[in-house]
């Protein structure tokens, strides 16, 4: 599935002491030479020779930058050898049949790895010849005068020890998917890309090996490298890295969104970003774990980390309850579902997948995912022929309509009457519909949907059970054309998780109107009216030239610019942390930041829309 990163107004400026600052380098000679210097200082200390852990996320071009290091160590008089990490792990068949029980026989879904460790997929003699190779290399040196140990398990906990000094190399989601899509990623145990490598075995394995083995390394690394772009490396010692998420996550956060086309993709987007490349637009992501951050620390270059580094400071960025109950979450997110055509098409062309979530339980059950998908579309765009699907007709047969999907599953025929059981409604700016688990639903076009859900993974796996998607093709990204093969469904899962639920109970229950909650002759603040199974609350903030919110401490909130062209949003107890924020762009609000405020910097009204969790 092809997608494209929009880092316009995206880079958050970070606070960094002058001295921390200092130490930072950027580009790829700066950033060589400073390991060089590293190893060259640590060699003139002793007769022991030196040893570098260089490990790392998927993704980043390891042997490519080894070869750099070791050319530009030559020209200083030092000799490297290099060493794979992938020598001290399993046989690729041994590592196939660890990862088997989380990858399973379910063509979608997996299961998630939740005790694992990258430890588990080790050779415990190939450790063991490679710890006794540094120990010597350490009390004295060897042919080599540095021995580099790069890739991913390079530092675990049974090596960390045996190190002169310690490199994280990180890498962010978006590219790391370019890479698999396209052949090219190395998993564990390869020496060369794996053009098999499926996303199952990432998202329901891998990911928690790498996962669980950042968090270790990040206790005892002495470097911390963004390695996204193997051309222009930036590398940050250990204290101006903690230094800068430390403040980081103390001011509201952007994150760089994505754009993927899709088989109902729309063209508003054209109106309002360029986006080179991009030829239809089905939805976007504007905050959520799986995505990257800039951060301006001053450096001369923004520093690229993924969204779970922030989460090194957990209270700080979702509360203590939720930290608690769900160590790792971040347990909300925000999306943009275009829907604009210049003219008129039929639903087939521009609804989504008729389809439903699971909740909690299911997920739990199922996939060991701690979150079940609970879901709201906010209208923030309506044009003529608004359609939102939610709910099945009140007259509608439903066990005529499971026998036709399964049908039309198993013969890829469509199905001529589907708009008999499915109720159409119309929309316009500031619906809100409440979607719980197990609803049938459906964005129908010609509408802009701000959807706000639960995040039910750590990895931020997708959770949507499609019941039936019209027997169309979808994109082909290559082709920019709807030539794709058509999308998989899921019908066991929706018809085991489906609730059923019809016209009137949607009418009546998930039709949300607002409330003022709070009126003053600056803003008025909106809460939506919510059914209890629904874990969060949508509010909005309607105002001319400032409003005020409070994360009371607890309440990690994402804010999206519904209506204004930008807004400032900055902490009452720190102004200068401010950040600004574009019309259909959204932002982190962590929960310790307490009262904040929102400025208007144009002309004109202004409506954000929060969500935010009940309980926490």
């Amino acid at each position: 599935m092809p997608l494209y990163e929009y880092r316009k107004n995206a880079e958050n400026k970070v606070p960094l002491d002058n001295a921390l600052r200092a130490q930072v380098r950027t580009g790829l000679a700066g950033v060589m030479d400073e390991i060089v210097r590293v190893a060259a200082e640590a060699r003139k200390q002793g007769t022991g020779g030196v040893t570098l852990a260089w490990d790392g996320w998927y993704g980043v071009k390891f042997t490519q930058l080894a070869a750099e290091f070791e050319k530009r160590a030559a020209q200083a008089g030092l000799k490297v050898r290099t060493i794979h990490a992938r020598t001290i792990l399993k046989d690729p068949e041994e590592i196939a049949r660890y990862r088997r029980p989380y990858v399973g026989d379910d063509p979608a879904f997996g299961v998630v790895n939740t005790d694992g460790v990258l430890e588990d997929l080790i050779d415990p003699a190939r450790r063991d010849q490679l710890h006794e190779m540094l120990k010597a290399q350490r009390s004295k040196a060897g042919e080599a005068d540095v021995i580099l140990v790069h890739g991913p398990g390079a530092a675990i906990k049974a090596l960390e020890d045996d190190y002169t000094a310690r490199f994280y190399f990180d890498f962010t989601m978006q590219p790391m998917l370019w890479q698999m899509w396209g052949g090219e990623l190395v998993p564990l145990g390869c020496a060369e890309p794996d053009p098999d490598y499926a996303w199952k075995r990432y998202y329901y394995c891998d990911f928690y090996l790498l996962y669980r083995q950042k968090l270790h390394a990040f206790k005892k690394m002495d470097y911390y490298v963004d390695a996204v772009d193997a051309s222009n490396p930036k590398l940050m010692p250990r204290a101006p890295y903690e230094a800068a998420v430390a403040a980081l996550v103390k001011q509201p956060i952007k994150q760089v969104k994505i754009m993927q086309p899709g088989p109902w993709g729309a063209y508003r987007y054209r109106d309002l970003w360029d986006v080179p490349g991009l030829e239809c637009n089905a939805w976007n992501e504007l905050a959520g774990i799986e995505l990257s951050i800039l951060m301006d620390v001053g450096a001369g270059d923004l520093i690229n980390i993924p969204a779970q580094n922030i989460m090194q400071h957990p209270v700080q960025m979702v509360g203590e309850k939720i930290h608690r109950e769900f160590p790792g979450l971040l347990p909300l997110q925000v999306w943009l579902d275009d829907g604009y055509f210049p003219e008129p098409v039929p639903f087939e062309r521009s609804s989504m997948p008729i389809h439903d979530h699971p909740d909690t339980e299911y997920v739990r059950r199922n996939f060991k995912e701690p979150l079940g998908r609970y879901e709201t579309y906010y209208i923030v765009e309506a044009y003529p022929g608004a359609t939102t699907w939610m709910g099945y007709k009140e007259d509608a047969d439903l066990e005529e309509w499971e026998r036709l999907c399964r049908e039309s599953d198993k013969n890829k025929q469509p199905i001529p009457n589907w708009r008999d059981f499915i109720k159409r409604w119309d929309t316009n700016v500031g619906d809100l519909f409440l979607i719980p688990p197990g609803t049938t639903h459906g964005h129908g076009g010609n509408q802009m949907i701000l959807e706000m859900d639960t995040c039910p993974s750590v990895g931020g796996t997708e959770y949507s059970f499609f019941t039936y998607d019209f027997c169309r093709p979808t994109w082909d990204d290559t082709a920019k054309m709807m030539t794709g093969k058509p999308m998989r469904m899921h019908v066991d899962h929706s018809f085991n998780n489906n609730r059923w639920r019809r016209e009137n109970y949607v009418r009546e229950k998930l039709r949300a109107r607002p409330l003022v909650k709070h009126w003053s002759r600056d803003f008025r603040r909106d809460q939506y009216a919510t059914v209890p199974e629904m874990p969060f609350h949508i509010e909005r903030l309607i105002f001319e030239e400032r409003a005020e919110g409070d994360t009371e401490g607890r309440f990690l909130q994402i804010l999206t610019l519904a209506e204004g062209k930008m807004v400032k949003i900055r902490p009452k107890n720190d102004p200068t942390r401010e950040v600004t924020v574009e019309r259909l762009q959204a932002v982190l609000i962590p929960a310790g930041i307490g009262p904040y405020e929102v400025i208007n910097l144009h002309e004109g009204a202004c409506t954000g829309v929060i969500i935010r969790l009940k309980d926490a």
